[in-house]
């Protein structure tokens, strides 16, 4: 409040401002404690390795084919993880500068995974640092 009392506000108008100020502080602060709660949180995800491309255009929750996986991968697009759920996880690095994950995820493209890592969301997008991954074994 130290900024507002340092401020000569008078009249309704004013104050009106004076209030519409304290609210955005309050509102922004609550936003990035929240935001920040869910950053890095961690996770495992069950889901298979495809390609971007497939994943958005056509709608697949898992590859047509390893090859067909690997051909796009190839080609430059970023291979992804789509969970059992339908999310879509992008692999990131938490490196500066990042580098790609393609090349951890090419061994796995087009099998099913269990991936552990830490999960980032924003922008309705959501990211996962990769700590583990493996191709999940065929359940009997």
């Amino acid at each position: 409040m130290g900024w507002f009392q340092d401020r000569n506000f008078e009249g309704a108008e004013n104050m009106n401002i004076r209030k519409a100020l304290a609210l955005i502080a309050v509102f922004a602060g609550t936003t990035m404690i929240a935001a920040g709660s869910e950053a890095g949180k961690p996770v495992t995800v069950k889901g298979y390795v495809l390609d971007s491309a497939c994943a958005f255009t056509k709608g697949l929750t898992k590859p047509l084919s390893a090859d067909c996986a690997r051909a796009c991968a190839r080609a430059g697009s970023p291979l992804v993880i789509v969970a059992d759920d339908g999310t879509i996880y992008w692999p990131i690095a938490d490196t500066t500068p990042a580098s790609g994950q393609n090349t951890k995820l090419m061994p796995l493209a087009g099998r099913r995974v269990r991936a552990s890592g830490k999960v980032y969301a924003r922008g309705g997008s959501t990211a996962i640092v990769i700590e583990s991954i493996a191709a999940e074994t065929a359940q009997k």
